[in-house]
């Protein structure tokens, strides 16, 4: 099908529907287009293509909402009975999931045809996608610099036109970083929209949650359709929207919103000028729209909030590691992992359960801030990243700085977390805009808006209230027809 990346996934499950293509067709088409750039680019692991051509010729379709639409899967958390799922992590080279995830189910059960496992850094820890045991994933827009991470695979391969949507994830920016890296529409659904599970009710505290990166706002507003659910078992509800996202963003009446902007970074590290005007040119437009803008942010302190993500983030991989040995009948030594691991673990081995809870205390206390500030803001605006994308290796320790922070986890606690805070430093310069959304579990969205004058895209977030994706679409949408949006 030569005309295969010309469409989106709404354009090709039409064609499936309409019966001017059979799914197979768009299953080889996907598989042709790999074939061509991912040796180049490395946005796909672990290939599916035999049990995606027997799945598309046997599967008999019912106007599903992607009906024969390929789609890849993250290597991290969305698994398939009987493939292999590694986390990006040499450790856990033997694993093999035992049940489809609950997220893996719906998009099966809405048509999506899955291909293959993209890239991601181990256990989903960095906004850059190099792990030692693949390699680094490289942007379409620049094979000199990398897509983000931890959706970095999912990133470069919708990108690079391999599939339309591509499944990914967010604990921390990972759909939204990888989206201002590579053009793309990132959406981070509301705490609670998306299923989680089975076996769990929740991802790292409620910071995480599933979603896709997609080219246009169509896919992601039908694919969070498709996708939400009232699910009884997990720790989190977000209410069911009634109406449909896909059709309520297209047709909606205007309302004249009141929007606050930012462009400083709440953690005090620099921001580029590309990054300001990023914002300043969409926050204009808003203003000759007729909205109501007022340049100010809520009274929250961003390092104290880092440091209370980074005590999740220990408290997760010590679980993890433990749960490993267990099944390993062994400990993990510091050759398993790399040292980004190694250093969580051991900080979240030694924090207690008391630091710990005040820690989550602290999450609820930010979003209660945040829930005031949106009694007066219906929107959020702020760069998405603080700059365009890294260099591959960039963001990556030398030889040396690996030894120094190994020799850190003999210092007091206080010194390993002040070692853990530097460590992360150099990534959260490039980011840190994106973790309150997560640790507040309000809906985000990056919008493809920006380029820089050496053609490196750059995009815009924007977060509003619990439940309200409605907005962010609606946004997204008039975003699109406008001449700012550079996504398509």
């Amino acid at each position: 099908m030569k005309e295969y990346t010309n469409f989106d996934a709404v354009g090709l499950a039409s064609l499936v529907q309409t019966g001017q293509v059979k799914a197979n067709e768009l299953v080889e088409a996907s598989i042709a287009r790999a074939e061509v750039v991912n040796p180049s680019l490395n946005a796909i692991v672990k290939e599916r293509y035999d049990g995606a051509r027997k799945e598309a010729k046997e599967r008999r379709f019912h106007n599903e909402a992607f009906a024969g639409v390929p789609l890849l899967l993250k290597n991290l958390s969305h698994t398939i009975q009987g493939e292999p799922i590694t986390a990006g992590s040499a450790l856990l080279s033997h694993r093999v999931a035992q049940r489809d995830s609950h997220f893996v189910s719906r998009l099966k059960r809405a048509g999506f045809m899955m291909t293959g496992f993209t890239n991601t850094p181990e256990f989903g820890l960095k906004n850059i996608t190099e792990p030692k045991v693949y390699g680094p994933t490289r942007n379409p827009w620049g094979e000199a610099f990398s897509p983000g991470g931890s959706s970095g695979g999912a990133a470069a391969a919708v990108a690079a036109r391999i599939v339309p949507v591509a499944a990914a994830s967010d604990g921390g920016g990972s759909i939204r970083i990888p989206a201002s890296f590579t053009n793309l529409v990132g959406l981070k659904p509301t705490r609670g929209r998306i299923p989680v599970g089975p076996g769990v009710g929740r991802q790292w505290q409620g910071a995480a949650i599933d979603f896709v990166l997609s080219r246009s706002m169509r896919d992601s507003a039908r694919v969070l359709d498709e996708l939400q659910v009232y699910q009884k078992e997990a720790a989190f509800h977000t209410p069911i929207y009634e109406e449909s996202f896909e059709k309520q963003m297209a047709t909606a009446e205007k309302h004249k919103l009141r929007i606050a902007w930012s462009d400083r970074s709440p953690v005090e590290t620099p921001v580029s000028e590309d990054a300001k005007r990023a914002v300043r040119q969409v926050v204009r437009w808003l203003e000759t729209e007729g909205h109501y803008i007022e340049e100010c942010g809520p009274d929250i302190e961003g390092k104290t909030l880092m440091e209370q993500y980074y005590t999740m983030n220990a408290g997760e991989m010590a679980a993890l590691l433990s749960s490993i040995e267990r099944d390993l009948g062994r400990s993990v030594t510091r050759e398993d992992v790399e040292v980004e691991t190694w250093l969580l673990r051991h900080l979240g081995d030694r924090l207690s359960a008391a630091h710990y809870a005040s820690s989550l205390s602290a999450w609820d206390q930010a979003k209660a801030r945040m829930v005031r500030f949106q009694d007066t803001f219906d929107l959020y605006i702020t760069p998405t990243t603080a700059f365009s994308a890294p260099r591959v290796g960039e963001l990556t320790p030398t030889h040396k700085e690996v030894e120094r922070l190994y020799e850190s986890v003999e210092k007091s606690t206080e010194q390993l977390f002040e070692t853990v805070y530097e460590m992360f430093l150099p990534s959260l310069t490039y980011s840190p805009f994106t973790q309150l959304a997560n640790m507040t579990g309000l809906p985000a969205i990056s919008l493809p808006v920006y380029k820089t004058s050496e053609g490196m895209p750059l995009g815009v977030q924007v977060i509003t209230q619990a439940g309200q994706e409605h907005r962010l679409l609606q946004l997204g949408w008039q975003l699109e027809q406008s001449p700012l949006w550079e996504g398509g």
